[in-house]
């Protein structure tokens, strides 16, 4: 038993080595994205040092912009014995659409700010019931 205690990480263990804090690590065996081996005889999670590459996916797929439904649902893939990445690859080719529509969406954006910029004149005359005449009367920004 000795033995077997060595090969497995304490939950502080695991936040040290991978920088991801115990409130996270907590928060993804809640969700099922890892899974404690055991408990210590004082209560404590044990986790192989499997863990470690399984978080280090879960980081790289949400820096990638993938929710962590999405990542469940990738590595319930993979817990199958099957290799994810087909999955992985639709979902990554759907962000790009959605980044390539959020661009669109921003130059648009940029466009309209810049062109209410260029025509900008300081009012003075205060009105009623109108906080900046100017973007409350410029119907190019009223979307």
């Amino acid at each position: 038993m000795l033995t077997q205690d060595k090969k497995l990480l304490l939950i502080g263990q695991v936040k040290d080595l991978s920088g991801i804090s115990i409130r996270t690590i907590r928060y993804y065996e809640s969700l099922g994205l890892i899974n404690s081996l055991s408990r210590t005889e004082g209560g404590f999670r044990q986790f192989s040092f499997d863990v470690l590459t399984r978080l280090a996916f879960i980081k790289r797929a949400q820096n990638l912009g993938l929710s962590l439904e999405e990542i469940v649902n990738i590595l319930q893939v993979y817990d199958q014995g099957q290799t994810p990445c087909g999955d992985i690859k639709e979902k990554l080719e759907e962000k790009v659409l959605q980044i390539d529509r959020q661009i669109d969406q921003l130059l648009t954006l940029r466009s309209e700010i810049k062109g209410l910029l260029s025509g900008w004149k300081n009012v003075s005359d205060q009105h009623e019931n109108t906080i900046c005449p100017i973007i409350q009367n410029t119907s190019t920004l009223s979307n």
